[in-house]
């Protein structure tokens, strides 16, 4: 099997960022690769949370269990299986059933706030920030909460206007900095997208030609231990 390749991808929410993730898998044809989702590790809400959950901040860096998302990373950057646990954004709390990931090439972290913690942008090759428009973001929020989330239009307005934008501009938008690729547009970008995956599938080469010459790296025809 290869070194693990990790990527991770942010941006606002409703971005596009599983857009993005979705194309990338596609243009890498056979590569196997798995998508890690921020989502999957926000922390189950408590009786109090419950009772007010439209004063609950989803998109501030608090609501993630931060020590279970970094355990994760950590052990499948070290090619070891992980279990991930499942979020039900109904009931805003974790499910028995977890999806156990192990045996890929690839992990593509994604999340609003994937590129918010140091110490798993250190595990990180590639590190990507869809940029999309906020007029854009805010419709399909929406859309997508009403029809996947059972949300009322003036529950995701109230929470978009009250917790979303400000979250956005106070702790999303400020880890742009540390992206290696911005992508404008997300998945519209079909150029920016397409350097991507080449750079991916030239990571993954450079990997394989690396274990076939028994660890060494070739540099301008010289061996590099």
């Amino acid at each position: 099997m290869r070194e693990m390749l990790m990527i991770c991808i942010a941006g606002g929410t409703a971005s596009g960022k599983t857009t993005v993730c979705e194309e990338i898998i596609k243009r890498l044809e056979n590569q196997r690769v798995s998508v890690l989702c921020l989502d999957s590790f926000y922390k189950p809400l408590t009786k109090d949370d419950l009772e007010n959950v439209t004063q609950y901040n989803f998109d501030h860096p608090s609501a993630f269990d931060w020590e279970y998302a970094t355990r994760a990373i950590k052990e499948l950057k070290s090619g070891n299986k992980f279990h991930i646990p499942t979020y039900c954004f109904k009931t805003h709390t974790r499910l028995a059933e977890t999806s156990a990931v192990n045996g890929v090439d690839v992990i593509i972290f994604e999340g609003i706030l994937a590129l918010y913690s140091q110490e798993i942008r250190d595990q990180m090759d590639i590190k990507i920030f869809v940029d999309t428009d906020s007029d854009t973001r805010l419709s399909r929020r929406v859309i997508r909460d009403i029809a996947e989330r059972g949300r009322s239009l003036d529950s995701v307005l109230h929470q978009y206007e009250k917790f979303v934008k400000p979250s956005f501009d106070e702790y999303i938008f400020p880890t742009k900095k540390y992206a290696d690729v911005i992508i404008p547009r997300g998945a519209d970008n079909v150029v920016a997208i397409d350097l991507i995956v080449q750079h991916i599938r030239s990571k993954l080469n450079e990997q394989d030609a690396k274990k076939l010459n028994g660890g060494r790296e070739y540099v301008d025809g010289a061996d590099r231990y």
